[in-house]
């Protein structure tokens, strides 16, 4: 009886110290998930593509992590408000930004200050998409190809115009590093937005712009734009016929736009992780990558943190040189 009471009490122990021992264990499983409701900034407005790919995101990693996930629309000053409001708030996981390399990239050689410093203030989760930009032309612009163009732009200097939704936008910006490459001379205009400018440039008030290739698709297959060539570093495989404009004798001509989800800097790092590990799943099963990769005309990314972050590092510097190309400064 004794030795039975006493076997009783060393198990009991046992059990006992096997709790203690599991409790850090437990407590380590959940410390890389938000303990509470997570607030995801979109900082454009509500109903464009930054809202669809932050939608599609937060419904499915609200059923990954167990939390509830708000759209939180703060447009405004070039994005640089909503991507403000994540980079002063608490590094706990409970808020995430859809950031884009406007005001993570660009916006810090505009602007003679910013508010945050996209370098310092977040923390990198993952790239999502890329955002293609092709270079159209309206059809009377008398060339087919990308040296015809260049060919024409250098016999008729200042002749060609290229519409932007706006001083320092990809499109300035794209317009200036190609004639800047060309050798050219072309007359930048600058819109209110993207709208006026596509509208223009149907009209053929203004001969040339780039633009996200999703928005000008339907006009080039209806014929009414001249699709020239890709900003990409390769080929769209859905516009595989329409070259890069590295390859049509401007090599190393890149313009990027893209989406990508941040946290505030010190974030611990296995939130971090584990938020990656989530997104980059989410973008990979078939209804997601149909609704941005198929239907939506974006291209899929996705890496590591620390990839991401020397993205941001290698633009950082790849934009200075280009606004300053273009002579830009925030409107």
């Amino acid at each position: 009886m004794m030795v039975r009471m006493m076997f009783r009490k060393i198990l009991c122990t046992a059990a006992k110290l096997v709790a203690l021992l599991l409790l850090p264990l437990a407590s380590l499983a959940q410390s890389d998930l938000p303990s509470g409701p997570v607030r995801f900034v979109v900082p454009f407005p509500a109903g464009g593509p930054a809202g669809l790919v932050a939608r599609v995101i937060a419904d499915k990693l609200s059923v990954a992590i167990g939390q509830p996930i708000l759209l939180d629309h703060r447009p405004g000053a070039g994005a640089n408000i909503g991507t403000d409001i994540v980079a002063k708030s608490a590094p706990n996981g409970q808020t995430l930004l859809l950031g884009t390399n406007g005001p993570l990239v660009i916006n810090q050689s505009l602007y003679a200050k910013l508010p945050f410093d996209p370098l310092k203030d977040f923390a990198p989760i993952t790239l999502v998409a890329t955002i293609p930009i092709v270079l159209v032309a309206h059809p009377s612009v008398p060339v087919s190809s990308m040296k015809e163009l260049i060919a024409y732009a250098k016999s008729h200097p200042g002749e060609l115009s290229y519409a932007s939704s706006g001083s320092g936008s990809g499109g300035h910006l794209a317009g200036a590093l190609l004639a800047q490459m060309a050798g050219a001379s072309m007359t930048h205009v600058a819109y209110s937005g993207v709208a006026p400018a596509t509208t223009d440039t149907l009209g053929g008030h203004t001969k040339l712009m780039f633009a996200g290739l999703l928005q000008v698709l339907p006009y080039i297959k209806s014929g009414q734009l001249k699709a020239l060539g890709m900003a990409t570093p390769q080929r769209v495989p859905f516009m595989s016929e329409v070259p890069t404009i590295a390859e049509s004798g401007l090599p190393g001509f890149e313009i990027t736009s893209w989406y990508a989800v941040l946290a505030p800097a010190g974030t611990p790092r296995p939130m971090i992780d584990r938020l990656n590990k989530e997104i980059v799943r989410i973008i990979d099963m078939p209804d997601v990558s149909d609704q941005l990769f198929v239907k939506g005309g974006m291209v899929r990314v996705a890496d590591t943190p620390d990839q991401f972050a020397e993205t941001l590092r290698r633009e950082a510097v790849d934009y200075a040189r280009i606004v300053k190309i273009a002579g830009a400064k925030a409107q």
